[in-house]
Parts: structure tokens; C-alpha cells; sequence
């Protein structure tokens, strides 16, 4: 029997966020008509953003020490990659020669990265597993902290996504070993 949404712990939590983000790539590419594009392309990016951000804000700095650095940076860069597409999705619209090739590529993109964080042996989800990261507790994190987020982007939906590991970005909020503070009600998206 599947677990509900509050049984999950963090590891199955982000896992039905790629299911889910996987299924709405697929029905863009099935779309009949540029209006269904841009609506499942905004969701689409609606999700990514809140899923990276309970992945950098909460599962990544609680497995910072407990996992090999070098996965977590790739997970960064990755992350970082799909939000300059991510913007640039944001900003556009299917009208737009590049659109649908940019959703497409994205998916491509995550495909990877969701393969390498939920590999049996060696992903980030398994070896968070394996080192004994207190997934419940981050999945209560996580759960407060979509709601938190969810709010804030649909408030400001044409907001940039933030990069944390490009030339001239704040490169040490991607090494924190600390969950960020969960914001405030009224607090927008700011955690620390």
C-alpha cells in the first residue's frame, strides 16, 4: 500500500516529486495546443523550483559531512543548470521558436540528475539513507517549507530562480551544514 503524503519520509518525498515532475514533462510534450504548453510548462517550473528548494534548503545541508562533497556540489551545479533554463522558460512563451525545445532539453536535463540522486549504490538518496540523516525529520522540514514556498512563488511567479554556484554568486549557501531556518509566514522567500 502507497504511504500518504505525511507518512513519507524526506528520500520519498523528493522521489513522488520526480515522479510527478516526469509525468508533467511527458504531458507537455503530448500537448495539443500552445495554451496547454504554457500552462503545464508554468507548473512544470512551479514544481522544480519548489523541489530544488527543499533539496538546497533542507536535504543537501543535512547530508553536508555525511556524504561525499562531491555529490552535493554536483546536485548544486546541476540544480543551477536547470534554473537558467528554468528562467528562461519563465520569462518566454511557446510563441517563442526555442520553447518547446527548452522544456524538452530541461526534461533531458532532470532526467539525469534525478537518475544520479536515486541511484541504488551511490546516489544522494541512498547514501543519505545509508549514513543515517534523520529523513523524517527533514520530511516534516520539508513538508512546512513547500507550503512556505509554494506561497511566496505564486505570489511572484515571474521571479527568478536564484543560481548559488555560478561566477559571481554566493557560493558559500551552497556549502552550509545546517537546514536553513524555515521562514516566517509573511517572510516571502528568504530563510536565513
Amino acid at each position: 500500500m502507497a504511504q500518504s503524503y505525511e507518512e513519507m519520509d524526506a528520500i520519498a518525498l523528493l522521489k513522488s516529486d520526480h515522479r510527478l515532475i516526469e509525468d508533467l514533462f511527458d504531458r507537455f510534450e503530448k500537448a495539443k495546443g500552445k495554451a496547454e504548453q504554457k500552462q503545464l510548462a508554468e507548473r512544470l517550473v512551479l514544481e522544480l523550483e519548489v523541489h530544488t528548494i527543499l533539496e538546497e534548503e533542507i536535504l543537501y545541508p543535512a547530508c553536508r559531512g555525511e556524504i561525499p562533497d562531491r555529490k552535493l556540489d554536483e546536485g548544486y551545479v546541476e540544480h543551477d543548470a536547470t534554473k537558467v533554463l528554468m528562467n528562461d522558460i519563465k520569462a518566454g512563451g511557446p510563441d517563442e521558436h526555442f520553447y518547446a525545445t527548452k522544456v524538452h532539453v530541461l526534461s533531458e536535463i532532470l532526467e539525469h540528475h534525478f537518475e544520479e540522486e536515486e541511484a541504488p549504490s551511490k546516489g544522494i538518496f541512498t547514501l543519505a539513507r545509508k549514513a543515517g540523516v534523520d529523513l523524517k525529520d527533514l520530511a516534516d522540514q520539508m513538508r512546512a517549507r513547500r507550503e512556505t514556498a509554494t506561497a511566496a512563488l505564486q505570489a511572484h511567479p515571474k521571479r527568478p530562480s536564484e543560481t548559488r554556484t555560478f561566477h559571481g554568486d554566493n557560493v558559500e549557501s551552497a556549502l552550509v551544514d545546517e537546514p536553513f531556518e524555515a521562514p516566517k509566514p509573511g517572510d516571502g522567500m528568504e530563510a536565513r
